[in-house]
């Protein structure tokens, strides 16, 4: 209980400084502010206190560290995530590069495909913390199975919250 707590606060705080958009769009994941530069060369800062930047490389090398720890240490050599009440073993084919994204606050967020044996295709979301060298995955979920939402992103308050797709 404690746990979901913290989660829903870490993920309050992450979003309350997200732009709103306009009536009638729907980001498909939560993102930072937009910038004119290229995700290789956008540096985020977590925050004021640190001075060390965060590039999208580095995310994107904190998200594969985690996947390939995981997929170490199953029997299987597969990444396990739990959908519903199933659990699935899947097998990395990308990284979207294009949807990595600073959050704020030394928080990150990331999305990837991973494919079952049967050749579903599931789009997993991850949230991240920490720093570029010690980033830790704090929260993992299905976004997409075979192309199909399972939920969008809606900013209400300064707040992102998932909510079902229709």
């Amino acid at each position: 209980m404690i746990t979901r707590v913290l989660v829903a606060l870490v993920i309050a705080f992450l979003f309350r400084s997200v732009p709103a958009f306009s009536e009638g769009e729907h980001p498909e994941h939560p993102q930072q502010q937009q910038t004119t530069l290229p995700p290789e060369q956008m540096k985020l800062t977590p925050n004021k206190a640190e001075e060390r930047k965060i590039t999208m490389a580095q995310i994107s090398t904190g998200i594969k560290k985690h996947i390939t720890a995981e997929t170490t240490k199953a029997s299987d050599k597969k990444f396990h995530t739990k959908h519903g009440d199933k659990n699935l073993a899947l097998d990395l084919v990308k990284v979207h590069e294009e949807r990595l994204s600073g959050l704020g606050g030394g928080k990150y967020f990331a999305c990837v495909d991973m494919k079952a044996a049967d050749g579903t295709v599931y789009d997993i979301d991850f949230f991240l913390s920490g720093t570029p060298d010690n980033m830790k995955v704090t929260e993992t979920s299905v976004h997409k199975v075979n192309g199909k939402a399972l939920y969008s992103w809606k900013e209400e308050g300064g707040v992102w919250k998932k909510v079902p797709s229709a």
